[in-house]
């Protein structure tokens, strides 16, 4: 009882003395809720984007836009906040963030202008820029190495829970409130896990921290297995969140001419599948690390796929289109694997900013991706429905593929590169 009290009060203990059942209540299930909500606040405006355009009347452009302000402000934010992560401690972290959060969701739900809404928007990012590293972060201390890929999983799948949540659930509350009241709702909910986690989560001991100075994100940035999987991952992960968090549903309704509710129910579908993907990723790549497959390997075939589908997309394969967009986010959660890769490469003192180099990379090419994809169908002329023809998708997501061929060409030749020499070696 007094162990228990200790560490509702955030006492420090030390990684292994916390039974299995106390991690998952005290550490999980806190900052799992926090990436819950991150992830369902980054895709609601998916299933939102027709409410959105008529309450400030916005484009295409300004939509994208305005949808990936919130990426923009977790690239701005990933520098400070692993830095806070490694010196402060995830508990403390996200506690400040959620509130920040929290504030900014509800100037959201009050913004009545492009201006305001893409301010609060900004505000909403910054406060759930850590939810995933603070995560990661506290897992990474809590759990074995060994098991790592399956937690990450399990923390992936949480975020793709709260990715479901923003399509039916959201479809079906809009029918009782508008989506003003939404997101004061979220407000409320950012507030409830920010005190969840300041008075539940232990804080681990004090380790040894490197001062801050360019040189120590270039020990990251140099570093082999940081580079190899940046190279292969970076951009097909950019895209993952950059189109599903907004695109997939406008080109299901203005390519597929799906109604309303069909597009919820794919979107719900292609969220849900987020959850049994990024389950599959982590036991597939321990069932592969058993038998010699390293985790870049099983990265890319998973990004091959990847490619494929979206070539599918580009081909206008029309009968197709329902099983593409939910094969888009299936497969796409191939792309959560980096993270584990690199975590289990750096040292501890380290793991936060490692999360921070990857993610001020992922979130700027996803604003990139975002804010780019509705330019490119800006292009375009649209109907009468101020609907956009397919050709304009299809242009889009080509731009999207030619993007990653190049890091899978060069994994590739690398890997190929490397077997001879392996071979040789081998025989001495």
């Amino acid at each position: 009882m007094g162990d228990s009290s200790a560490v509702w009060r955030g006492r420090q203990h030390v990684p292994g003395q916390l039974s299995g059942l106390a991690v998952l209540c005290l550490v999980f299930i806190p900052y799992a809720l926090g990436h819950y909500l991150s992830c369902l606040l980054r895709t609601v405006n998916a299933l939102l984007a027709p409410q959105l355009m008529g309450a400030a009347a916005l484009t295409p452009a300004e939509l994208g836009l305005l949808t990936s302000a919130y990426f923009l402000a977790f690239a701005v934010a990933q520098l400070p906040v692993g830095l806070a992560l490694d010196r402060y401690g995830p508990r403390r972290v996200q506690f400040a963030m959620l509130l920040l959060a929290a504030f900014g969701t509800l100037a959201f739900a009050g913004g009545n202008t492009f201006g305001q809404m893409l301010a609060a928007r900004t505000l909403m990012g910054l406060g759930l820029a850590g939810c995933f590293m603070a995560a990661v972060k506290a897992v990474s201390t809590w759990i074995s190495p060994t098991r790592l890929p399956s937690v990450q999983g399990y923390l992936i799948a949480a975020g793709g829970l709260g990715a479901a949540s923003a399509t039916l659930p959201v479809r079906l509350f809009l029918q009782f409130a508008d989506w003003r009241w939404l997101f004061v709702c979220l407000a409320l909910a950012c507030a409830a896990v920010g005190l969840l986690i300041f008075l539940l989560a232990p804080t681990p001991p004090a380790v040894a921290s490197k001062r801050f100075d360019l040189r120590v994100l270039w020990d990251v940035y140099r570093h082999p297995v940081f580079r190899e999987t940046a190279g292969l991952v970076l951009i097909p992960h950019t895209i993952f969140f950059g189109v599903q968090g907004l695109w997939i549903g406008r080109w299901l309704t203005e390519v597929g001419r799906f109604p309303e509710q069909s597009v919820a129910w794919l979107l719900y579908l292609g969220m849900a599948a987020v959850i049994f993907g990024a389950i599959s990723v982590g036991m597939v790549t321990e069932w592969a690390a058993r038998r010699g497959i390293d985790a870049i390997t099983v990265a890319a075939a998973g990004i091959a796929l990847f490619v494929a589908v979206q070539i599918g997309i580009v081909l206008g394969w029309r009968p197709g289109m329902a099983q593409l967009s939910v094969l888009f986010t299936l497969v796409g959660t191939i792309t959560g694997i980096e993270y584990t890769i690199v975590a289990q490469a750096m040292p501890p003192a380290l793991t936060g900013r490692a999360s921070t180099c990857l993610n001020l990379l992922i979130f700027t090419g996803a604003f990139m991706v975002q804010a780019g994809f509705g330019q490119v169908l800006g292009l375009w002329q649209p109907d009468a429905a101020n609907h956009y023809p397919a050709a304009a998708y299809q242009a889009a997501f080509g731009v999207l593929v030619l993007l990653q061929l190049p890091g899978l060409a060069w994994f590739a030749w690398r890997r190929r590169r490397a077997l001879p020499r392996n071979t040789v070696e081998s025989a001495f």
